[in-house]
């Protein structure tokens, strides 16, 4: 189990996530063959590190308005009620319940809201490490993974080919590439 000793410049304390330098995507089969891979431009978040790494915590919200997937057709038909409904849920939110050891990794529990359904889900995190930014600023850095069924929050678009293959795939795998700064805090 990882203790903060194990992590080199280990820090606790509050850090905002850097829209900048990260990345919030999805990838779902497309027609039953290719991997289809959008990013969503607009999202925040604050991840508190514990006094133990496993006392950690975050909290994110990702303006679904913001996907855009280069074509005005679909990105109309994601945002109706067959996909997201962005009329009605135009963010999707998470908050973490717990932080654990899986490996030489974690594992990130927490609870997804998707068009107003939360459901529980894991991600599976990477820290890849803290150390200070260009301005001297100091970053926290890792990758996180799931994959969720669409169909779980609602979204039972299940158009097919002639072939039976569905148009959009069931699962879904939301992928995130973080990049945090530590929250300065005022001294009075």
């Amino acid at each position: 189990m990882a203790v903060a000793a194990e992590i080199p410049g280990y820090a606790p304390g509050t850090w905002d996530i850097d829209p900048v330098h990260s990345d919030v995507s999805f990838v779902v089969r497309h027609l039953g063959l290719t991997r289809f891979r959008r990013s969503v431009e607009k999202y925040r978040g604050e991840i508190v590190t514990g006094t133990s790494p496993l006392d950690s915590s975050v909290v994110a919200s990702v303006d679904l308005t913001s996907l855009d997937t280069g074509l005005e057709t679909f990105n109309r038909h994601l945002a109706g009620p067959d996909f997201l409904d962005l009329q009605n849920h135009p963010t999707a939110e998470f908050s973490s319940t717990g932080l654990h050891a899986s490996g030489q990794d974690f594992a990130l529990d927490g609870e997804l809201t998707i068009r107003g359904i939360t459901k529980p889900v894991t991600f599976a995190l990477q820290l890849h490490g803290f150390g200070e930014g260009i301005k001297g600023e100091s970053k926290v850095s890792f990758s996180a993974s799931t994959t969720i069924r669409r169909s779980d929050f609602g979204i039972t678009f299940d158009a097919r080919l002639g072939n039976g293959r569905l148009i959009v795939g069931q699962d879904v795998q939301l992928l995130l590439e973080i990049e945090a700064v530590l929250r300065e805090t005022a001294t009075g």
